[in-house]
């Protein structure tokens, strides 16, 4: 069976030949892989993992130079400075742009906000180049997702904890509800725009949207459902319907413990909902399967916390094992990790993933 119709079955609710595979891995884990089995390229890798997704890029970003601090420190396209920061040691070591500043932190107004100088504007990118990138994965004969990078992607709340910081916005919906409103609407509105023009482009050579914005934490929701439903609910769902408006499926990435507004996003019309984190509370696999696996379709669900870094092949086997049985039943699951495969990971584990969904994903 070809790869797109497998996942086309999948996502209607019925059984391929097998799970659907996906791969996300950090950059250091791909650099292992690729000498490890003496590949070239990302493509050769998917290609002998027996990947059935291709992700495209997306628009290039072509807007005004990024400033550069006397620290060091990078401003992305929303204004807002990152460092690049090492963690880890030896051959575990990873690299990150993590956030050092809130450029909005002490607004203390809407006219504030509205006048920050540095929101950023769709006419920023470069949108031509996602016709080329959707066509080549087309002919790739994969399903083709556009998700962006882990700087950009469609999202309100992430980006607003970066403008405005974590807490801050958080305390803003109680206390300040008119200026997380003009934040969120304004992230929401750009991330509408850039979505449309990429949309466009891309025209029928799309197949997934897919958005990415955390709503959970470990314990529980950052916000309670009903704040959920005022901020962020009406552009998850403008996102939601621009996407399903051309005819692809929607995805959507939240960490964390997120079941009290999983019938919210299904009402949004949301189709697959990632990761399914399985080291949280209150995310039970058997109990999600049975209230909504028949209007959503489950993608991730592989431990990156515990089973990948800290168990053995044998451990990962029985998880993919487990992950199979729980959420495989009826179709409407894609075998994928819970986010990308960290560089703490053995290579052994990884081989061990891949062959497991192989050999213990098969329907028929």
């Amino acid at each position: 069976m070809e790869a797109r119709e497998r996942v086309s079955l999948a996502l209607a609710h019925r059984e391929p030949d097998r799970v659907p595979i996906d791969y996300w891995a950090a950059p250091e884990i791909e650099a292992k892989l690729l000498a490890r089995y003496g590949l070239a390229t990302r493509e050769d890798l998917l290609q002998h993992f027996d990947v059935d997704f291709r992700y495209i890029d997306g628009p290039r970003y072509i807007g005004p130079e990024s400033v550069v601090h006397a620290d060091g420190s990078v401003e992305d396209h929303f204004g807002v400075p990152r460092v690049r920061m090492q963690v880890g040691s030896g051959d575990h070591t990873a690299a990150y742009r993590e956030v050092i500043d809130f450029p909005l932190a002490h607004a203390q107004s809407v006219a504030e906000v509205r006048a920050y100088p540095k929101w950023p504007d769709p006419d920023w990118f470069d949108y031509a180049c996602v016709r080329e990138q959707a066509l080549a994965a087309r002919q790739s004969g994969k399903a083709v997702v556009f998700m962006g990078d882990r700087m950009n992607r469609c999202a309100q709340l992430k980006p607003a904890m970066y403008v405005r910081g974590i807490e801050q916005i958080l305390l803003d919906l109680s206390l300040n509800p008119d200026i997380a409103e003009y934040i969120l609407g304004r992230i929401a509105e750009f991330y509408l725009e850039y979505a449309r023009r990429t949309f466009e482009a891309a025209g029928d050579n799309l197949d997934i949207f897919f958005m990415g914005d955390d709503f959970g934490t470990q314990n529980g929701l950052f916000i309670s459902p009903d704040m959920w439903r005022r901020f962020l609910r009406p552009g998850f769902k403008a996102m939601v319907e621009l996407g399903r408006g051309r005819g692809y499926k929607v995805a959507h990435h939240s960490c964390g413990s997120i079941k009290p507004i999983i019938p919210d996003l299904i009402d949004c019309g949301l189709d697959i909902l990632n990761p399914v984190q399985p080291d949280v509370h209150d995310m039970d696999r058997r109990e999600l399967k049975r209230l909504f696996g028949d209007q959503l379709s489950f993608h991730g669900s592989i431990s990156i916390q515990r089973t990948l870094p800290f168990g053995t092949p044998d451990d990962v086997r029985n998880e993919v094992r487990e992950r199979f049985e729980t959420l495989g039943p009826g179709g409407g699951f894609i075998f994928c990790t819970a986010h990308n495969i960290q560089a703490d990971t053995p290579l052994e584990n990884v081989e061990a993933l891949f062959q497991a969904y192989r050999d213990l994903g098969r329907y028929r």
